[in-house]
């Protein structure tokens, strides 16, 4: 793979770098770290990842799987930048899901998404939802880890149905405050 090319990953693109020095830490101070996320993954190539203008290969591409270790590679970039306290850790689902939300919330107030009902649109939305999907099963703490990993096999659930599965497991377990 030419070195220009997105789905290029260098020898030094481990899942391990932090690109970043700005910590997530919520609202207070998303700007800032947003700004300084998408200025690395320009740098990196990789900002179609984020603004998904990377497109998801066919189920039938060669590329199929470079771009999901280059998708995975950047995701976790992203979340090596996230404070501890915003990974879900010791809060109920509720919590930590509310408090994904509220960024989701202020992030999508920031980046215009295409509103025609193109498949382009349909595209980007759809990879959206996935990266949020992603964001929200890979921050739950490792007591989840079993169905998390149900979770992310094909076909991947909605946000919201994966939402509802953790939420009733926490139930099951009695974890409720």
């Amino acid at each position: 793979i030419d070195f220009n090319d997105p789905l290029f990953l260098h020898p030094s693109d481990t899942p391990g770098v932090n690109l970043v020095n700005e910590q997530l830490l919520g609202t207070q101070n998303y700007g800032v770290w947003s700004k300084a996320t998408r200025i690395a993954h320009t740098t990196k190539n990789k900002i179609g990842f984020i603004d998904g203008s990377c497109k998801k290969p066919a189920a039938s591409s060669p590329n199929l799987h470079q771009w999901e270790r280059c998708n995975a590679i950047v995701l976790s970039w992203i979340l090596n930048t996230v404070s501890k306290e915003l990974f879900n850790g010791n809060l109920t689902i509720s919590t930590y899901y509310s408090k994904l939300k509220q960024l989701w919330d202020e992030y999508d107030s920031l980046v215009t998404l295409p509103s025609c009902g193109c498949q382009t649109a349909k595209a980007y939305l759809e990879h959206d939802q996935q990266q949020k999907l992603f964001q929200f099963l890979m921050g739950l703490n490792d007591s989840y880890g079993n169905i998390r990993s149900i979770l992310l096999m094909s076909p991947l659930p909605t946000l919201g149905q994966a939402y509802s599965l953790i939420n009733q497991e926490e139930s099951d377990r009695g974890i409720i405050s």
